[in-house]
């Protein structure tokens, strides 16, 4: 799926199921709390924490697709294309950072 049709597909979503979008703020609030939601799993997967016994399944996928979402809603309510902010974001970096990354001995 090609980023333009995931902006539509989170729009059909939102007039069909969800009424409306929620404001930039409450979306804020909510991306903030997907994060977490993705902060956690990592951090007793990958890191150090362990699971407590009361955690239910966790499910990394879904947890970065919640992510995934509440950006797309962001943007499309912000006029936001994100296939053209993307690709500005990419040549960006490939600028800054072609010569940073490659010649950072932490990295070898």
């Amino acid at each position: 799926m090609e980023l333009a049709e995931a902006q539509q597909k989170v729009h059909d979503w939102i007039n069909a199921n969800g009424v409306r979008y929620f404001n930039e703020l409450t979306n804020m609030a909510i991306l903030t709390e997907e994060v977490g939601e993705v902060a956690r799993i990592i951090a007793r997967k990958y890191g150090e924490q362990s699971f407590k016994s009361s955690e239910g399944h966790y499910d990394l996928a879904d947890e970065l697709s919640d992510v995934l979402f509440v950006l797309i809603c962001i943007a499309n309510q912000t006029g936001i294309d994100l296939t053209e902010s993307l690709h500005r974001n990419l040549e960006k970096k490939t600028a800054r950072d072609i010569v940073r990354h490659r010649s950072n001995q932490k990295l070898q």
